[in-house]
Order: C-alpha cells, then sequence, then structure tokens
C-alpha cells in the first residue's frame, strides 16, 4: 500500500510540472503575441487555457481523493494540501497569459504597447517567462535555492511595474486613452502572475520545511 501511496505522490507532481510547462507556453507566446501584435499566435493562448483549466480540475479531484483514501500525515499532507493551492495559482497564471494575449487581439492590427513603454514590456515578458521557467524547475526538483532566485525576479518586475505607472501619469507617454488603459491592465498582468509565482514559491517553502513563508 505505501508503493502505491509513493506512486501517487509522484503522479501528482508530475502533473504540477505538467500545468507550470503549459504556463511557461502560454506566457512565453503570450509576450510574443502582444509585443508583436501577432493575432494568430494571440488565438493559440486564448484557445490554450481550457487545457491548463481541465488539468488543474483533475489534478484537484486526485488530490483530494487521495486525501480521503491515505489519510496522509507530516510532508505528504503538506504536498497534498499545496498542489491544491499551486494548482489553483497555475490555473490563475495561465488566465493572465490569456488576458495579455486578448489585449493584443482586441488592439489587432495596431499595437497595444504605447510608444516608450516597448522596452519596459519587452522586459517584463522576459521576466515573467524566466519565471515560469524556474517554476517548472523548482516543481520537479524541488530546489529550494529556486525559490530565492524567483522571489528576485518577482522583485525586478515590481519595480518594473511601477515605472509603467509612472511613465503613463506623465507627458512621457504619447497615447490615447485606450492605450493607457491598455498598458495599466498589462502591466497590472505582468504583476500579477509574478505575484502568484511567489504564492507557489510559499507552498513549496512549507512542503519543504513547514514554514508558510
Amino acid at each position: 500500500m505505501r508503493e502505491v501511496f509513493q506512486q501517487e505522490l509522484r503522479e501528482v507532481q508530475d502533473r504540477l510540472v505538467q500545468i507550470a510547462e503549459l504556463v511557461e507556453g502560454a506566457i512565453r507566446q503570450a509576450t510574443v503575441a502582444f509585443g508583436s501584435s501577432d493575432v494568430a499566435l494571440a488565438e493559440q493562448v486564448i484557445d490554450g487555457a481550457d487545457a491548463v483549466d481541465q488539468l488543474a480540475g483533475e489534478l484537484d479531484e486526485q488530490t483530494i481523493d487521495i486525501l480521503a483514501r491515505q489519510q496522509p500525515v507530516a510532508s505528504d499532507l503538506r504536498l497534498m494540501v499545496g498542489s491544491l493551492r499551486m494548482s489553483s495559482s497555475l490555473e490563475r497564471m495561465a488566465d493572465l497569459a490569456q488576458h495579455i494575449a486578448q489585449l493584443a487581439r482586441y488592439r489587432y492590427p495596431e499595437s497595444a504597447i504605447p510608444q516608450g513603454l516597448r522596452k519596459t514590456f519587452a522586459k517584463m515578458g522576459e521576466i515573467d517567462i524566466a519565471m515560469a521557467e524556474k517554476l517548472v524547475a523548482l516543481l520537479r526538483t524541488q530546489q529550494p535555492a529556486l525559490i530565492d532566485e524567483i522571489r528576485d525576479l518577482d522583485d525586478a518586475l515590481d519595480e518594473l511595474h511601477a515605472k509603467v505607472f509612472e511613465k503613463v501619469l506623465s507627458d512621457k507617454i504619447s497615447a490615447d486613452a485606450t492605450g493607457v488603459v491598455d498598458a495599466t491592465l498589462a502591466s497590472r498582468y505582468h504583476e500579477r502572475f509574478g505575484d502568484h509565482a511567489v504564492h507557489i514559491t510559499k507552498q513549496m517553502n512549507f512542503f519543504l520545511n513547514g514554514a508558510l513563508q
């Protein structure tokens, strides 16, 4: 029975990695679509969001079933509880990638990025992609060092998010009201993507050390 339980735990971990890989692909495509006004790529991101929702739902059902049958304790219980919370964050991250892609689609054939913010949004996209890559590695390897690396990236993302607001509120950006709204929303989506990544690091730290921080 113990061997079966351990196999079930590995399946939970594998499913988390699978969902995180889909999220990584989604944010990678979304940032490209947003930066280049690639409507076809944006549509791929939007259409692909259902796959993450389905996998996250299946993972939650599997986790709840294991909890009911096995009644795990200690680190195994932390993994089960954490997996429910992490799948929720991953699902939300996929939604945020979808929102970024939707902005690109709505503004097509024009760009959703006002002049003067292209480099900033390119950097925000790079950071989100790097965070997603490190999340995949963290869920696969459970290496504690990755937790700090993800949090450092989030700090850099927060700084860029603040700069976007500073610029759109100044006269340095030439954009109509729609452009300002697009930039504000896009920056918020990137920033929230990072927040959910940090939430996952907290759950992983809870699993590894029993401390939610």
